[in-house]
């Protein structure tokens, strides 16, 4: 099993100490930055936009994972990539016309991932599923962070790896939420190759040792 991708979300991070984390997270092994834009109204939270994901890019030297926790993400998708977005992840369920989402991304040059909320079948993505370069499965309720992972993703994992498989795609499958070392290694064994963790690694004692515990895991 190759190493998974690590994604420490910075959503967790101390919004008062920004610079100082993104530098922290640079130094460590964590290969992207996850930044989760919400809206308040896809998802009952505010956290940050476009200003902050720009200053969080000046800084960092990781890719940034952008996730979309938005309504009518096509509006602002042009704008993210310009902020510094390597890849982009919409929600499933805010896309109507969602490969037309997707394909609009990808002009852009950059990923294109589609995220699944934990009542969402991954069977939805089977038409689709070779258009998409990341698909993102929700452990947690998409809003907060720190909840509890939901057990029902290793299913999911594995029902989407196996489309995956049979479509011959590329896809990647990524898990955000209630990510920790008891659970990392059971996803792996699922089929997953991205974990974004955020509590877990900036309520840290030692914030670097333990994504790189996720990555060794």
């Amino acid at each position: 099993m190759s190493k998974p991708f690590i994604a420490p979300s910075v959503l967790a991070a101390d919004f008062a100490n920004l610079q100082s984390e993104v530098e922290m997270l640079n130094e460590s092994d964590a290969d992207w930055i996850h930044v989760d834009i919400m809206d308040g109204r896809f998802v009952p939270n505010i956290s940050f936009g476009i200003p902050v994901t720009e200053a969080i890019n000046r800084h960092a030297k990781k890719p940034l994972d952008v996730h979309l926790m938005i309504e009518q993400p096509e509006n602002y998708v042009q704008e993210f990539y310009e902020a510094g977005a390597a890849s982009i992840t919409v929600h499933y369920e805010a896309c109507p016309h969602l490969h037309r989402n997707i394909q609009q991304i990808k002009e852009l040059g950059i990923k294109a991932g589609v995220a699944v909320n934990p009542h969402t079948n991954v069977q939805l993505l089977e038409d689709i599923i070779s258009e998409i370069d990341i698909v993102l499965i929700m452990s947690v309720n998409p809003g907060f962070g720190g909840q509890k992972f939901i057990e029902n993703t290793y299913k999911k994992v594995k029902q989407l790896k196996e489309i995956i498989i049979d479509a011959n795609a590329h896809t990647l499958i990524e898990i955000d939420g209630g990510v920790k070392e008891g659970n990392a290694r059971k996803l792996l064994n699922a089929g997953a190759d991205i974990l974004v963790a955020g509590s877990f690694v900036f309520k840290s004692e030692d914030p670097k040792g333990t994504i790189l515990d996720l990555k060794n895991v």
